[in-house]
Formats: C-alpha cells, structure tokens, sequence
C-alpha cells in the first residue's frame, strides 16, 4: 500500500507519486520573524514535522527546506518601535523559532532559506516575468498582471469575478498605480529609512509572494513535490505563488499542496484583537504549564487539516493522556531490570505485528494521527498495567519477552510521531536516600496503610519514587525496593 495524501489542488486524495522514485522534495512555508510563535506555529510545524518523520520512517529520501520571511512590514515596525534594525529583530526571534522547535522535538530543516538572502533570485524571477509580459512597472513597484494568468484560483477555487462582485468597492481602494485591482506587487519601490537593494526599477524590496516563488526555484528546481502550509496561506499567498512560477517556468509550481487546519482558543478564531493570543513559550512556562510533548500529542490527536480548538479542558486532558503514554515509553527503564531483560540493542521492529500493520495502514491514509494514536495508546495501556502489576504484586501476568517487544514498538511508533522522552534524573549533589532511611521511610508507610492514611502512604511511596527508587509490594505486607 502506498502513501495516499490530500491534495488541495485537485482537492481529493491521491496516492503519494514523487518526481523521482524514493525521494520527497519538500518545501514548507516558514514563519514571519517579528515576534514569539504561537499556537498556531505549534500546529502547523509539529504537522508537517510528523510528515516528514513518517515519510522518512516509511523509506523515502526527503529533502525538506523551508524559509524565514525576514523582510516585512510588521519585521519593520517592530524594528522602528524598538529603535534596532530589522536584522537585529530577525535574528533575534529566528533563534526564539529554533528554541521553541527544539521544544516541540521538531527536527531542523534540512535547509533554511531566507528572503533576504535571495535578493539576486527574486529580482531574476521578476525579470523573466515582465519579459513574459506578466508583469509591468509602475512608479518603482512591479505588479504582476493577475488576469494574464488564465488558471489563476485553480488551488482556492476562488474566481476573480465573484471576488470583485462581492469586494464592495474595497478591492484595490487608493492603488492608482495598477492595471487591475487584483494585480499584487513583486516589488515595492523604496520608501524614507527603509532597507532598500538596487534593482532595474530603482532602489526596493520585494514583494511577500515572489519570496517564496524565488527561494523554492534557487533551492529545489522549478517542480517539487509537496508545498505545504497553514491554511491560511491558501489563498493570497499559494494562489500567488502558483501564478508567479507557473507563468516564468511553463511547469508545475508543486505536484502536491497539503494546507492544515486553523487553531482556536475556547471556540474563536485566535488573534491579538480577542485577547486569546498565546505563545508556545506562555502554555509550556506557566507555572502549570503542558508538558512540551502532551502538545505534541494533543496535536496527533487531531486531524491536521480540521481545526484544533485549545481549552481549559482539553489541556487538562492532554496532560493526562501525556501520563499515560510516558508510563509506557519508561516501562523498560522502570521494569526491564526486574523482568531480565537483556539484548536490547538487538531489537528489531517487528513490521508484520498487528500494532505496526494499524499504525502503518492509519499513516497511509492522509497521515490519519488520531488513528495512530489509539494505536500507541492500546500498548501504552497494556503496558502500565503490568508496571501496576510488578509494583504491587511483585509480577507480570505476561511473557517478559513479549513485554520487551511491545515496549521497543511503542518507543519505535511514537518516535515515528515525534513523541519521546527519557527518566526522570535526580539532582547530580544527591545520591538519593541511605538503605536504611528507605527501610525506615517503607515502615512510615505500613504504619500509615495499617491506620488507613492512604494518602501518607501514597506520597511516600511519590517521594521514593521522584528519587528513583522503586517500591513492590508482595503478599504478607512485605515491600521490596530497588534503586
């Protein structure tokens, strides 16, 4: 079975047939670099991430790049307000991004691409363009001829006419310099106290669209694969693009474009105007903040092109399903001593299993993570149970070995997601408790089970354990422990 994907285009799925066998061109639209990234960078990364990591799981050579917008309006007011340059606050919120990515377990970009970095390939492209006669100069600024571009909307199904008939006479208001109202600008003629380049239409700077179409040709050629971003990216910004480097190359801009689904807080529309705007860096560092990788999960949970709605009750319950998968991955390091286990490094995934056959089979599907989660959870599971079943009986009612295979295809499958994690290590100046003061703590805790303080006994039991100490209980009131 292969790799069947949502194609925006053809707005339908179709199985995943790359340019050249075995290998995945990939190019994701990146962040504008003025400010923290939200909520919505968390979903459309850890989306596209996951992607990537499957793709790759599933044997493809994937090519990934993706850009940083580093010119813009908004890079520019921020730099006035502050009084520093537009590079000081490009660089500075370019090393938040990668922050925050590293976070979320994101992997880097085989490539970063940047605007500024592709002055030469974006006034080249804007060249070609107006010898096509698909754009014309205007004053210093250069538009693109927009009705020259017969298939223009063929990715939105937008149609410029309905556009126009229900603009209202806002379409184009006070843009004297262009043919049509629909016309954009490739390039922006150069205004007092601006960064500006030198270009056969005076001193300027680019256009948001062009950015892309240029870094996309100089990096990856004039056809990738997949071009994937938010939604809302649809429509100007992919409508654009598509326009742009269609009409310069005479070829496929993209054969797939994939677009994710919007975030909401609390059932609106996130936005800076609603007072509901969130960074990734405030929902991790509250004082009860998520757990980087419960975010990550929460977002598998959904499906990536649909919206994802973040609210009190659905933080909380992604803390908890969190709980449940990390007591899972850590079974090996918590119970593998106790069930013998040994050989680890010799572990193979077994791909014909009943959990990698759902796993793979829900992936192929459009990269259905909700579907791919129930599986990981079903083992997560299983594997808590017996955890529960060593701690308080002193033994598993299941065969060591398979345990030890079940683990390994969690770890593999969850990974595959993104989603990791390592023991708990405490602090380096404490060697944890003497012998004597556990044998001494596990008294404390018969006495309070005996009184029935079974919430003594619990915490104590909470305390050794953040210690890394383990406690079984066995028949007869007898508690072992192990470090």
């Amino acid at each position: 079975m292969s790799v069947v994907l949502y194609n925006t285009l053809s707005r339908r799925k179709e199985p995943f047939q790359p340019l050249t066998a075995g290998t995945a061109k990939i190019y994701c639209c990146g962040v504008t670099v003025y400010d923290y990234c939200h909520l919505g960078h968390a979903r459309c990364y850890v989306v596209w991430d996951t992607v990537r990591r499957y793709l790759q799981w599933r044997g493809y050579d994937v090519h990934y790049v993706q850009n940083f917008t580093d010119i813009d309006d908004k890079i520019l007011n921020r730099a006035r307000k502050e009084g520093i340059t537009m590079e000081a606050v490009s660089q500075r919120f370019i090393e938040a991004y990668h922050e925050d990515m590293a976070r979320l377990n994101i992997l880097e970009a085989d490539e970063y691409t940047y605007a500024t970095h592709t002055i030469d390939g974006i006034k080249r492209l804007i060249g070609e363009l107006e010898q096509k006669g698909y754009a014309y100069a205007a004053g210093g600024d250069v538009y693109y001829k927009v009705r020259k571009f017969e298939s223009y909307g063929k990715l939105s199904g937008r149609k410029l006419d309905d556009m126009q008939a229900g603009a209202s006479g806002r379409v184009g208001s006070g843009e004297l310099k262009k043919h049509d109202p629909f016309d954009f600008a490739l390039w922006k003629a150069a205004k007092p106290e601006e960064p500006a380049w030198e270009s056969p239409w005076g001193p300027g700077r680019p256009g948001w669209h062009i950015e892309c179409s240029a870094m996309v040709r100089d990096r990856m050629g004039d056809t990738i694969d997949i071009h994937m971003g938010g939604g809302d990216l649809t429509f100007p910004h992919h409508e654009n693009e598509i326009a742009q480097s269609e009409a310069a190359t005479g070829h496929p801009l993209s054969q797939y474009w994939m677009h994710n689904g919007m975030v909401n807080v609390n059932g609106e529309k996130m936005s800076k105007s609603l007072g509901n705007f969130t960074t990734i860096r405030q929902l991790l560092d509250a004082e009860d903040g998520l757990h980087p990788m419960a975010l990550r999960l929460f977002l598998c949970q959904a499906q990536y092109r649909k919206p994802v709605d973040f609210t009190a009750d659905a933080i909380s319950s992604a803390a908890k399903s969190w709980q449940t998968l990390k007591d899972g991955l850590l079974f090996g390091a918590n119970h593998g001593s106790e069930l013998k286990w040994t050989d680890l490094d010799t572990l193979a995934l077994d791909y014909e299993s009943d959990a990698v056959q759902r796993f793979q089979a829900a992936m192929d599907d459009d990269f259905n993570t909700p579907e791919a989660v129930a599986v990981l959870f079903e083992l997560a599971k299983e594997l808590r149970r017996q955890g529960n079943l060593l701690i308080h009986e002193g033994k598993a009612d299941a065969d060591s070995d398979c345990l030890k295979q079940q683990w390994y295809t969690l770890v593999c499958l969850a990974q595959v997601l993104g989603i990791e994690t390592t023991p708990d290590v405490p602090p380096v100046d404490n060697e944890g408790p003497s012998d004597e003061k556990i044998a001494a703590l596990i008294d404390q805790r018969l006495v309070a089970k005996k009184a029935k303080d079974f919430a003594l006994a619990d915490q104590i039991r909470d305390d050794l354990a953040a210690l890394g100490i383990t406690l079984i209980d066995k028949p007869g009131g007898v508690t072992e422990w192990h470090r």
